[in-house]
């Protein structure tokens, strides 16, 4: 029996129900697990086959409390979901390995380098990837885009337009970056969905355009074979460390077609069901590579112009007690 364990499940119901599906068709009694802080409150914790309640990421006990469900559920995979405990699970890999628990995860340099804005920066230019400029807090261009060098969620993220909306706490936090902003009404967004190998090897892109965004997530986007798909291919056939999904966030010019790096995150992102329901089928692959040995080729006939429109649904839970 093949188990697989999906970490910090929260709301992402469509990951959890995609893991399942594909686990069943390879093994009928392989089961898909959860953990979350709050597994009550979580949505993705009622569709899975167990849930189990976890202590935060940053406690000292995370990685023992993680360590005994696998062993005591005998699972074989793990499914980092949080930017934040990537770093934490890059640190116990071996210890996991040692005990024939997979982690689908790319390596520590990889993820150092994601996390951080400015080293991620450094690492598109390294690849030739242009990226948004970054403007000093004394000498810089209106409008711009003031983020954190570590942040995800979109949280702290400012569009600043004048110069009085530029606050004292902004002008003297050390974690806030002024950078380049990328007007929407010349550049369309895309977070592009990539699949590599063990060996680090490209197997897919799939570029989703944003129309919408809500909470950090896509609301409602677009699969695209377009000229985002093909940079891709060339630029990133090859990513040092990347394993499983990473989700790579660029900027295209409307009309000169410029293509411009902003983020890297090795995860799965919150709109990869999108990805998914157009044929890039990442659960099945990484089950195929971790569980089953295989050797995977390049997959290209996913459906393009495909449009997603996501929208609030509801899970029930009876007889809960607050």
């Amino acid at each position: 029996m093949s188990n697989i364990l999906i970490t910090s499940a929260g709301r992402r119901v469509s990951l959890v129900k995609a893991f399942i599906k594909e686990l069943k068709l390879i093994d009928e009694q392989g089961q898909v697990f959860v953990t979350d802080a709050l597994p009550e409150l979580s949505a993705a914790a009622q569709v899975a086959h167990k849930a189990f309640e976890i202590c935060k990421i940053d406690s000292n006990r995370y990685i023992d409390v993680l360590y005994k469900i696998c062993i005591e559920n005998k699972v074989e995979v793990i499914i980092p979901t949080l930017d934040t405990e990537l770093p934490i699970l890059s640190e116990n890999y071996e210890k996991f390995l040692e005990a024939n628990i997979k982690i689908v995860l790319s390596d520590k340099a990889l993820i150092k380098k994601s996390r951080n804005k400015l080293k991620t920066h450094k690492l598109f230019e390294k690849i030739g990837v242009s990226t948004s400029k970054i403007y000093s807090k004394n000498k810089y261009k209106l409008p711009l885009f003031i983020k954190p060098k570590n942040g995800s969620n979109s949280s702290e993220n400012y569009i600043i337009k004048s110069k009085n909306q530029i606050s004292k706490y902004m002008l003297e936090s050390r974690s806030l970056y002024f950078f380049e902003y990328l007007d929407h009404d010349l550049y369309d967004e895309y977070t592009c969905d990539l699949y590599y190998s063990k060996a680090s090897d490209l197997k897919c892109v799939i570029p989703r355009k944003r129309v919408e965004i809500r909470a950090g997530e896509v609301s409602k986007g677009i699969t695209k074979k377009n000229e985002v798909k093909r940079y891709l291919e060339k630029i990133f056939s090859s990513l040092k460390g990347a394993r499983g999904c990473i989700t790579v966030q660029v900027f295209m010019h409307k009309v000169n077609k410029e293509i411009k790096g902003i983020e890297i995150n090795p995860r799965f992102g919150g709109g990869f069901p999108l990805s998914y329901l157009a044929g890039g089928n990442y659960p099945k692959w990484i089950i195929w590579e971790y569980i089953l040995n295989k050797n995977l080729d390049y997959y290209d006939d996913w459906k393009a112009d495909l449009l997603m429109l996501r929208y609030d649904d509801e899970i029930l839970v009876n007889d809960y007690k607050d």
